[in-house]
């Protein structure tokens, strides 16, 4: 997804959650710093590196590809994007256990790792319910990719058809894919563009969706395609449906973890709640667009009744310099940067009791000590029992 629903979406979702307008601001720009906070940004900041909860692409081209760096890869992608759907899984036919492994992080939505996210979030502020909500979304849009470089699961090929539904029916459209990287997507003649293949198993060009392009993140998008993992099986992708699932799910959501709802149960979704938006919600879903912010945004307006300012990755920086040592922590920033390593934290080692180490290792540290992380001692802070990284 991008800033228009993580950011504008999240906000008219948070407002219709029962948050105040300030809290849904707050909301908002955690969902969307989950896509800027790189290892670079946090480097000029002086901010933990562990709280990385996303990559630039030159930090991807110049990522280590030998065991340690897939996963430190793995530990990102898998806990911020392509959370995984089921850690058990079993493959359709017989397969070696590193194709397993792989399998089982294929991000889908309501996974078992679902309700633990959200649930992490619970009376942690604003940040780790923005955090929270982010992984949320991304699990309708980034669905049947893992989060770990992969061609055998993640590939795709040529077989991408546009669906268009009309009074005659469904209609198709071939796709094209080029591999510009500074070209847009010409949503108009339905050309797009995606990362560029290789028969490499673990190269970053086989990360998450980036065979299949931007169309994962467009909302307005209908289409078909073949997945690797899936052993090239016809895949139908509903984006105008999945994002409005992922809307109601949100909803549902935050209203548990703003107070409404004692349990947070998945597969829920707050349709009542958009009733009066609905007309609204759905032109802004199938309307052909690469940026539905301007519409996210008057919606958001309209529910709340204030103005929604531009996201501005530079607002809470200075707070977070000036703060002392020992008061950084309880900035804005730095209350994003703990709720992401607590995340983090949790998706690396529910993946590692499973005996897969794609994501790396995990300790106990009630059992284990510190370890030499010393990012994840400031989680021991807000830990009541175990804490794991």
């Amino acid at each position: 997804m991008n800033a228009d629903f993580h950011y504008y979406a999240t906000y008219a979702a948070a407002m219709l959650a029962g948050y105040s307008h300030e809290e849904s601001l707050a909301i908002c720009y955690s969902d969307q710093m989950v896509d800027l906070c790189t290892r670079t940004l946090l480097d000029t900041l002086k901010a933990p590196l562990s709280a990385a909860t996303t990559q630039l692409q030159l930090e991807l081209m110049d990522a280590r590809t030998d065991i340690i760096g897939l996963q430190d890869i793995t530990r990102i992608w898998a806990s911020f994007h392509f959370l995984p759907y089921d850690l058990h899984a079993e493959t359709p036919h017989r397969a070696s256990k590193r194709y397993k492994n792989k399998y089982r992080l294929i991000c889908k939505p309501n996974g078992e790792l679902l309700e633990p996210t959200v649930s992490l979030a619970k009376n942690k502020g604003m940040q780790a319910v923005g955090i929270a909500m982010h992984i949320l979304a991304d699990t309708w849009a980034h669905q049947n990719f893992a989060g770990t470089p992969s061609l055998v699961i993640n590939n795709t090929n040529s077989y991408f058809y546009e669906l268009f539904e009309d009074e005659n029916g469904t209609r198709e459209q071939k796709l094209n894919f080029r591999h510009s990287a500074s070209a847009p997507d010409d949503i108009e003649n339905s050309v797009y563009t995606n990362s560029i293949y290789t028969p490499s198993e673990n190269s970053i060009m086989n990360l998450g969706h980036g065979r299949a392009g931007h169309l994962p993140d467009y909302c307005f998008i209908k289409y078909k395609y073949l997945p690797a993992w899936g052993e090239y099986e016809e895949i139908i992708k509903d984006n105008p449906s999945d994002y409005l699932h992922a809307f109601c799910q949100m909803i549902y959501a935050m209203k548990y973890l703003h107070g409404e709802i004692e349990s947070f149960k998945t597969d829920t979704y707050d349709w009542d709640a958009i009733e009066p938006y609905q007309e609204d919600i759905d032109r802004i879903l199938h309307t052909r667009q690469a940026d539905a912010s301007e519409d996210w945004k008057a919606l958001g307006e309209k529910i709340s009744g204030c103005e929604i300012p531009p996201f501005d990755i530079k607002q809470y920086q200075e707070e977070y310099r000036t703060a002392s040592n020992e008061d950084k922590d309880e900035t804005f920033l730095g209350q994003f940067f703990i709720a992401a390593m607590s995340q983090k934290s949790m998706v690396t080692n529910r993946i590692f009791r499973t005996g897969n180490k794609l994501a790396g290792y995990s300790v106990d540290y009630n059992k284990k000590g510190l370890k030499g992380i010393k990012d994840f001692y400031r989680l021991l802070k807000q830990s009541k029992g175990g804490t794991e990284t």
